[in-house]
């Protein structure tokens, strides 16, 4: 294991005796995002990982979904965790289905959270060109009013969870902590061609109503791939579903982890 991947950060959440979950955060988010879903399946052992360039672990390249598959099994290692369920969001579920072709027995099941897999590469192209810009705030105020904007859907406990989590100072100006660089490349890997998660493991994908990741012909490929392993729920909202439908997407999770 490098020194980078022993050195992530880990945020850990509900009961240290309860099913482990492995759960990885979209693109310019971090692990303490997972707490109100935790909080909401407190029966669980929740591990929320800051993906590297992310949150509190270390910022250094590579950043390929490769690279964030070794860190993961590298956290299962350094918390002696043989297998577990993992929960993906957005590009973390990306990195979820890689994981779990990867290392098909450290996987036990996988939760979707509308995941962002195989998306368009123009779309791509005009969002890592987007994220090059600054984005910096002259103020707490700019920001949580930003990600107030951004979120549109989330209560507002949460927007301001995120502000106090999330948001570093540097200098003169405020920043959301994650390494723009890191960024970019997530948006490249996004644009890769759509792998479905291996025959034989037990999958729930959650699509968002109103957004636009997950593709219907991505979904025809993994119902013909798993059968009746694959469960699909969608659910109202945007793409922070389980921020903005925290017990509807629970209840989901308790189900199929649980039973």
């Amino acid at each position: 294991m490098s020194e980078s991947a022993r050195r992530l950060h880990v945020h850990m959440f509900g009961s240290p005796g309860g099913l482990p979950v492995l759960a990885l955060h979209g693109v310019t988010g971090h692990g303490a995002r997972w707490q109100p879903l935790a909080e909401a399946v407190p029966e669980l052992r929740w591990i929320g990982v800051d993906l590297r360039g992310h949150g509190r672990s270390p910022w250094s390249p590579p950043w390929s979904i490769e690279q964030h598959v070794q860190d993961a099994l590298g956290v299962l290692d350094r918390l002696e965790i043989a297998d577990v369920a993992v929960v993906g969001h957005s590009f973390g579920g990306a990195v979820a289905v890689h994981l779990a072709r990867t290392a098909p027995d450290r996987v036990e099941r996988l939760v979707l959270l509308d995941p962002a897999i195989g998306l368009d590469a123009d779309d791509m192209l005009e969002t890592a060109e987007d994220t090059r810009a600054d984005e910096t705030f002259p103020d707490i105020d700019a920001a949580r009013a930003d990600r107030t904007d951004r979120w549109k859907g989330v209560a507002p406990e949460l927007v301001e969870a995120e502000v106090v989590a999330h948001l570093a100072h540097f200098e003169d100006r405020w920043e959301w902590r994650y390494c723009r660089s890191a960024a970019i490349t997530a948006w490249s890997e996004m644009a890769r061609p759509a792998l479905t998660p291996p025959r034989g493991t037990p999958t729930l994908i959650m699509p968002a109503s109103r957004a636009d990741f997950v593709e219907p012909a991505w979904l025809e490929r993994c119902r013909a791939e798993l059968g009746n392993a694959l469960t699909v729920t969608e659910i109202d909202s945007g793409h922070m579903l389980f921020l903005e439908r925290t017990a509807e997407v629970a209840a989901a999770v308790r189900e199929f982890v649980v039973g």
